[in-house]
């Protein structure tokens, strides 16, 4: 299995198979040290890795265990044939698993497989590891967004700090003020009133400065902080340079809002979508895909549709402009094949749902010949989707299932989809 990077950016589908790639890796546990990493950086010649794998090939002749020998030097062999195919290695370098994987049928019964990923950034380490697991680790570390910017929702009652990153934003913590209002109390005189006012604001801004630079330069090290809030209360903290020095530096935009606290962190991402501030960001992709859905969800002109068969027949029928999908979505398409004529009949079935209904889809009769003999084939509704969407001219998106706006679509079934007319009764 091969995934390859687009040199100048990593779509939605492409980050999809390589986070489900790399969990089905690490869930990978070999019988013995039989597994095989290798991490190439950019500018590392082919030849000079063939070698070394070359070497460690005649090292495995050592091994004590027959089948751990036999499975290390076929695994080393396979690698070494799949980098003859490279005159060069990526600007970005490649990445390489491959090892004896266990079918479930007992020991012995392992295979052979090789997976190779050109990766979304440059490899910075030069790997070799023969373990009993793969060394997936600096991938994943790739696929975490290394930019995180702090959003901090103020005025004088509360404030709200939350993280956007990458396709996921957050609120961390929010704390009260403790502040008096604006209106003195009886027996007090405007003068002193005001005075203990501003002391109490000054030990406020003092906490909310203490509490942002735990949460967003000790915590998560952001790359940039947004602040916004009702009124001025937001200039004057910034004004009167409250925040530490790395934070005061890097205030990418301030934003007036109605809110402050938990609901002025929410409604910072809103404004930042809005905007066009940080279009950059995964999130902001997904919230202006999501809001043009349901937009055409709502809007009675039938050109939102959600749901698996009805997307599915749009797709098929070359109806549909976007498909969306949630990336935790766990449908398979199942192929259940007559081994008499040859016909298919499709099934969309959840994962964990296959081994119970195993049997009584094999039992299934053709229709065609009326046969009770056939196999079935599994498929990611993804990798489906996909070729469908190359079919038909259709753009595919893939969102984060743990953001509000993937749980909007996860209501609606996980799937659905934006078409470019609305069908006729005829069609």
């Amino acid at each position: 299995m091969s995934i390859n990077a687009n040199q100048t950016k990593w779509d939605s589908v492409k980050r999809y198979k390589l986070k489900k790639m790399l969990n089905e890796l690490s869930s990978i546990s070999g019988h013995g040290t039989e597994l095989v990493t290798v991490y190439i950086p950019p500018r590392r010649p082919i030849y000079d890795v063939i070698s070394q794998l070359r070497n460690e090939a005649g090292t495995a002749s050592n091994i004590k265990s027959d089948l751990t020998r036999t499975h290390v030097q076929d695994a080393l062999s396979r690698t070494i044939e799949h980098l003859k195919l490279f005159k060069e290695v990526s600007e970005n370098g490649l990445v390489v698993f491959c090892g004896a994987i266990p079918t479930g049928k007992g020991f012995g019964t392992e295979k052979i497989e090789l997976y190779s990923v050109i990766p979304p950034k440059p490899v910075q380490i030069n790997l070799y590891r023969c373990d009993d697991h793969f060394w997936t680790d600096h991938l994943v570390d790739m696929m975490k967004d290394d930019k995180v910017i702090g959003i901090l929702a103020i005025d004088t009652q509360e404030t709200g700090l939350g993280i956007l990153t990458g396709d996921r934003w957050e609120v961390i913590d929010s704390l009260t003020s403790g502040v008096a209002g604006k209106h003195r109390q009886g027996g007090q005189s405007a003068r002193r009133f005001e005075r203990l006012r501003d002391n109490e604001l000054n030990e406020y801004y003092h906490r909310v400065a203490d509490h942002a630079q735990k949460v967003f330069i000790d915590q998560f090290n952001v790359k940039g902080i947004i602040v916004g809030g009702p009124g001025p209360t937001k200039e004057n903290f910034l004004k009167e340079e409250y925040l530490d020095y790395r934070l005061q530096n890097h205030v990418i935009s301030t934003l007036d809002t109605s809110y402050s606290g938990d609901e002025g962190v929410r409604e910072i991402i809103d404004k930042i979508q809005e905007q066009g501030v940080m279009t950059e960001y995964r999130l902001m992709e997904e919230k202006k895909i999501m809001k043009k859905f349901m937009s055409e969800v709502y809007s009675g002109k039938g050109l939102g549709i959600y749901g698996i068969f009805d997307t599915i027949k749009s797709l098929q029928q070359g109806f549909v402009d976007t498909i969306i999908v949630t990336d935790n979505i766990t449908t398979l398409k199942v192929d259940i094949k007559c081994n008499r004529c040859g016909n298919i009949q499709e099934r969309f079935i959840e994962k964990h749902s296959i081994p119970s209904v195993r049997q009584e889809l094999l039992s299934i009769q053709c229709p065609v010949c009326k046969a009770v003999d056939s196999e079935i084939s599994e498929r990611d509704i993804v990798d489906y989707l996909e070729e469908l969407a190359m079919m038909t001219g259709t753009k595919l998106e893939v969102i984060s299932g743990k953001t509000e706006e993937g749980a909007q679509l996860a209501s609606l079934g996980k799937i659905g989809a934006v078409l470019r007319f609305r069908p006729t009764a005829r069609t």
